[in-house]
């Protein structure tokens, strides 16, 4: 028992350290939020769109032709057809293996971000970029960047899955890495196709962060819950 409380001590002050975390990384959301909105970074984003195209030409985009076919491929690793199949498939594997809760969890994560990101971009409704031609088409508002926060959300949430499962430091931090590096390679992409500002990718990636660190948080929380009321409903020896 004594052993028990130990843990939950410390696993509380992870869950401290992490709320802060969570609350910070939200008032930087809110803040960006805000410049976004009074157009105080129109300049910076127009500039970085423009650099990346060429000067003779901004429908074509510098590097070779490969270079774009494979950030088209990326950006997709991000859309809502790859991300919804990714997510069901997991869930279902979990389902199969018993682990309910595990699966909901998944569930709640990935398609309760999607609605906050419908939610978020009809409230701050930021037009696409028309300084550069698209390359990709689009149809919904441009802040927070939908590929950026959902591709956080999913990658993230399904690296915290299996770490939970592998053994070892730099196990865990290889699967932290590619999460993260996933959702990067993502938000640059749709930078590169003229799709979103820098400073919606910027947004879409922290909101996502935060949305999915809350829901394991949540997850965490309950689990310990009911693991210490479980521990209290056994009879003392």
């Amino acid at each position: 028992m004594a052993l028990r409380m130990r843990k939950l001590e410390r696993q509380e002050l992870t869950w401290l350290a992490l709320g802060l975390l969570t609350c910070v990384l939200l008032m930087a959301f809110v803040f960006l939020a805000g410049i976004v909105a009074e157009g105080n970074t129109a300049a910076v984003d127009t500039r970085i769109l423009r650099s990346l195209r060429s000067p003779d030409d901004l429908s074509r985009p510098i590097g070779p032709h490969w270079l774009e076919l494979m950030m088209l491929d990326l950006t997709a690793v991000g859309g809502p057809t790859v991300l919804s199949l990714v997510v069901l498939i997991i869930a279902g594997f979990l389902f199969i293996e018993q682990r309910h809760r595990m699966a909901l969890g998944v569930l709640v994560t990935s398609f309760g971000g999607m609605l906050v990101t419908a939610m978020l971009k009809q409230m701050y409704d930021r037009p696409r970029p028309s300084v550069v031609p698209h390359l990709r088409e689009v149809t919904s508002s441009s802040f927070p960047s939908g590929h950026a926060m959902q591709s956080a959300i999913v990658y993230l949430t399904l690296g915290a899955l299996l770490m939970r499962i592998v053994e070892g430091r730099m196990a865990k931090l290889y699967v932290l890495a590619m999460s993260v590096f996933l959702s990067l390679l993502v938000g640059c992409s749709r930078i590169y196709l003229g799709v979103h500002y820098p400073t919606d990718v910027i947004g879409g990636w922290i909101i996502g962060f935060v949305w999915a660190l809350f829901c394991w948080l949540m997850a965490q929380w309950f689990e310990a819950k009911g693991g210490l009321e479980e521990e209290r409903a056994q009879p003392v020896k």
